[in-house]
Protein backbone atom coordinates (compact mmCIF):
# COMPACT_ATOMS: atom_id res chain seq x y z
CA UNK A 1 0.00 0.00 0.00
CA UNK A 2 1.30 3.44 -0.91
CA UNK A 3 0.77 5.33 2.32
CA UNK A 4 1.72 8.64 0.71
CA UNK A 5 -1.28 8.39 -1.62
CA UNK A 6 -3.72 7.25 1.03
CA UNK A 7 -6.76 9.37 1.72
CA UNK A 8 -7.85 10.16 5.25
CA UNK A 9 -8.74 7.13 7.36
CA UNK A 10 -12.39 6.36 8.04
CA UNK A 11 -13.64 7.81 11.30
CA UNK A 12 -14.94 5.56 14.06
CA UNK A 13 -18.23 6.50 15.68
CA UNK A 14 -18.07 3.49 18.01
CA UNK A 15 -17.01 4.54 21.54
CA UNK A 16 -13.42 3.68 22.44
CA UNK A 17 -12.47 2.46 18.95
CA UNK A 18 -9.96 4.15 16.66
CA UNK A 19 -8.94 3.28 13.10
CA UNK A 20 -5.36 2.71 11.93
CA UNK A 21 -3.79 1.71 8.63
CA UNK A 22 -2.35 -1.81 8.59
CA UNK A 23 0.81 -2.63 6.63
CA UNK A 24 2.99 -5.69 6.22
CA UNK A 25 4.79 -4.57 9.40
CA UNK A 26 1.61 -5.55 11.28
CA UNK A 27 1.56 -9.10 9.94
CA UNK A 28 2.40 -10.79 13.26
CA UNK A 29 -0.40 -9.02 15.12
CA UNK A 30 -2.82 -9.64 12.25
CA UNK A 31 -1.83 -13.30 12.22
CA UNK A 32 -2.73 -13.61 15.92
CA UNK A 33 -6.05 -11.89 15.19
CA UNK A 34 -6.80 -14.36 12.39
CA UNK A 35 -5.88 -17.31 14.60
CA UNK A 36 -8.55 -16.17 17.08
CA UNK A 37 -11.20 -16.50 14.35
CA UNK A 38 -11.21 -20.21 13.42
CA UNK A 39 -14.99 -20.28 12.83
CA UNK A 40 -14.70 -17.72 10.04
CA UNK A 41 -11.74 -19.34 8.31
CA UNK A 42 -13.23 -22.84 8.52
CA UNK A 43 -16.47 -21.49 7.01
CA UNK A 44 -14.77 -19.84 4.03
CA UNK A 45 -11.53 -21.80 3.57
CA UNK A 46 -12.33 -25.18 5.11
CA UNK A 47 -9.46 -24.82 7.58
CA UNK A 48 -8.22 -22.45 10.31
CA UNK A 49 -5.89 -19.60 9.36
CA UNK A 50 -2.66 -20.93 7.87
CA UNK A 51 0.67 -19.97 9.50
CA UNK A 52 1.25 -17.32 6.81
CA UNK A 53 -2.38 -16.19 6.41
CA UNK A 54 -1.85 -12.56 7.44
CA UNK A 55 1.25 -11.97 5.33
CA UNK A 56 -0.36 -13.68 2.33
CA UNK A 57 -3.44 -11.49 2.69
CA UNK A 58 -1.50 -8.24 3.10
CA UNK A 59 0.75 -8.94 0.12
CA UNK A 60 -1.63 -10.96 -2.05
CA UNK A 61 -2.18 -9.72 -5.60
CA UNK A 62 -5.54 -9.25 -7.27
CA UNK A 63 -6.78 -12.05 -9.54
CA UNK A 64 -5.23 -11.98 -13.02
CA UNK A 65 -6.81 -9.29 -15.18
CA UNK A 66 -8.40 -7.41 -12.27
CA UNK A 67 -7.49 -3.82 -11.43
CA UNK A 68 -8.16 -1.35 -8.65
CA UNK A 69 -6.99 2.17 -7.92
CA UNK A 70 -6.00 1.46 -4.29
CA UNK A 71 -6.07 -1.33 -1.77
CA UNK A 72 -6.68 -0.47 1.88
CA UNK A 73 -6.21 -2.47 5.07
CA UNK A 74 -7.66 -0.94 8.23
CA UNK A 75 -7.32 -2.06 11.83
CA UNK A 76 -9.72 -1.09 14.60
CA UNK A 77 -8.13 -0.73 18.03
CA UNK A 78 -9.77 -0.49 21.43
CA UNK A 79 -8.72 1.71 24.36
CA UNK A 80 -6.05 -0.87 25.31
CA UNK A 81 -4.67 -0.74 21.74
CA UNK A 82 -5.85 -4.28 20.99
CA UNK A 83 -6.92 -5.14 17.46
CA UNK A 84 -10.66 -5.86 17.60
CA UNK A 85 -11.61 -5.69 13.91
CA UNK A 86 -10.00 -5.54 10.47
CA UNK A 87 -11.22 -4.42 7.05
CA UNK A 88 -9.81 -4.87 3.57
CA UNK A 89 -11.36 -2.76 0.81
CA UNK A 90 -10.34 -2.20 -2.81
CA UNK A 91 -11.24 1.10 -4.47
CA UNK A 92 -12.46 1.13 -8.07
CA UNK A 93 -12.29 -2.64 -8.41
CA UNK A 94 -13.27 -3.79 -11.91
CA UNK A 95 -14.85 -0.38 -12.62
CA UNK A 96 -14.64 3.23 -11.46
CA UNK A 97 -16.83 3.80 -8.40
CA UNK A 98 -17.10 0.11 -7.43
CA UNK A 99 -15.48 -0.51 -4.04
CA UNK A 100 -15.09 -4.11 -2.98
CA UNK A 101 -15.05 -5.21 0.66
CA UNK A 102 -12.73 -8.21 0.67
CA UNK A 103 -12.86 -8.72 4.43
CA UNK A 104 -14.73 -7.29 7.39
CA UNK A 105 -13.89 -9.35 10.45
CA UNK A 106 -14.71 -8.51 14.06
CA UNK A 107 -13.20 -10.28 17.08
CA UNK A 108 -15.67 -12.88 18.35
CA UNK A 109 -15.58 -11.26 21.80
CA UNK A 110 -17.19 -8.19 20.19
CA UNK A 111 -19.97 -10.08 18.42
CA UNK A 112 -23.37 -8.71 19.39
CA UNK A 113 -21.93 -5.35 20.45
CA UNK A 114 -22.99 -3.48 17.34
CA UNK A 115 -19.37 -2.84 16.37
CA UNK A 116 -19.68 -4.49 12.95
CA UNK A 117 -22.71 -2.36 12.02
CA UNK A 118 -21.06 0.86 13.23
CA UNK A 119 -17.84 -0.02 11.46
CA UNK A 120 -19.68 -0.63 8.19
CA UNK A 121 -21.68 2.59 8.43
CA UNK A 122 -18.48 4.58 9.01
CA UNK A 123 -16.75 2.75 6.16
CA UNK A 124 -19.66 3.44 3.83
CA UNK A 125 -19.59 7.18 4.57
CA UNK A 126 -15.85 7.28 4.01
CA UNK A 127 -16.12 5.38 0.73
CA UNK A 128 -18.81 7.77 -0.56
CA UNK A 129 -16.64 10.76 0.36
CA UNK A 130 -13.86 9.21 -1.72
CA UNK A 131 -15.91 8.50 -4.82
CA UNK A 132 -17.61 5.16 -4.23
CA UNK A 133 -20.96 4.66 -5.94
CA UNK A 134 -21.29 0.95 -5.23
CA UNK A 135 -20.11 -1.42 -2.53
CA UNK A 136 -19.49 -4.99 -3.63
CA UNK A 137 -18.64 -8.15 -1.72
CA UNK A 138 -18.66 -11.93 -1.97
CA UNK A 139 -20.54 -14.14 0.50
CA UNK A 140 -19.73 -17.84 0.76
CA UNK A 141 -22.99 -19.77 0.49
CA UNK A 142 -23.32 -21.72 3.74
CA UNK A 143 -21.58 -19.08 5.87
CA UNK A 144 -24.82 -18.43 7.72
CA UNK A 145 -23.53 -15.51 9.79
CA UNK A 146 -22.55 -13.59 6.66
CA UNK A 147 -25.72 -14.62 4.84
CA UNK A 148 -27.78 -13.05 7.64
CA UNK A 149 -25.57 -10.01 8.22
CA UNK A 150 -25.12 -8.39 4.80
CA UNK A 151 -28.76 -8.21 3.62
CA UNK A 152 -29.61 -6.32 6.82
CA UNK A 153 -27.18 -3.63 5.67
CA UNK A 154 -28.86 -3.26 2.28
CA UNK A 155 -26.85 -5.63 0.09
CA UNK A 156 -28.63 -7.48 -2.71
CA UNK A 157 -27.35 -10.51 -4.66
CA UNK A 158 -26.65 -10.05 -8.36
CA UNK A 159 -25.27 -13.48 -9.25
CA UNK A 160 -23.99 -16.77 -7.87
CA UNK A 161 -20.74 -18.42 -8.91
CA UNK A 162 -19.83 -22.06 -8.43
CA UNK A 163 -16.40 -23.63 -8.23
CA UNK A 164 -14.56 -20.83 -6.42
CA UNK A 165 -11.45 -22.29 -4.76
CA UNK A 166 -10.74 -20.79 -1.33
CA UNK A 167 -8.19 -22.47 0.90
CA UNK A 168 -8.93 -26.18 1.11
CA UNK A 169 -12.45 -26.01 -0.22
CA UNK A 170 -14.34 -25.08 -3.37
CA UNK A 171 -17.19 -22.72 -2.63
CA UNK A 172 -20.41 -21.49 -4.12
CA UNK A 173 -20.44 -17.72 -3.65
CA UNK A 174 -23.02 -14.97 -3.87
CA UNK A 175 -21.87 -11.66 -5.38
CA UNK A 176 -23.73 -8.87 -3.57
CA UNK A 177 -23.84 -5.12 -4.08
CA UNK A 178 -25.17 -2.00 -2.40
CA UNK A 179 -25.99 1.20 -4.31
CA UNK A 180 -24.60 4.34 -2.68
CA UNK A 181 -25.83 6.92 -5.20
CA UNK A 182 -29.31 5.75 -6.14
CA UNK A 183 -28.20 3.43 -8.94
CA UNK A 184 -30.18 0.40 -10.10
CA UNK A 185 -28.86 -3.15 -10.37
CA UNK A 186 -28.92 -2.81 -14.18
CA UNK A 187 -26.70 0.27 -13.91
CA UNK A 188 -24.19 -1.76 -11.91
CA UNK A 189 -24.28 -4.70 -14.33
CA UNK A 190 -23.58 -2.32 -17.19
CA UNK A 191 -20.39 -1.35 -15.36
CA UNK A 192 -19.32 -4.83 -14.25
CA UNK A 193 -20.31 -7.24 -17.00
CA UNK A 194 -18.69 -10.22 -15.27
CA UNK A 195 -21.28 -10.00 -12.48
CA UNK A 196 -24.18 -10.34 -14.92
CA UNK A 197 -25.79 -13.78 -14.49
CA UNK A 198 -24.77 -16.14 -17.25
CA UNK A 199 -21.49 -14.48 -18.15
CA UNK A 200 -18.24 -16.49 -17.84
Amino acid sequence: MDMACMTQLPLSTFPGIRVVALTVADDVELQHFFERAPVYFIAVNGEPATPTEARDELLGPLPAGWTCSRMYWFGYRDAEDRLVAVVNIAADLLAQGVWHIGLLLVDSRRHGSGLAQHLHADLERWAIENGAQWLRLTVVVGNTCAERFWPKLGYVPVRTRDGVAMGRQVNRVSIQIKALAGGRVEDYLALVERDRPGTP
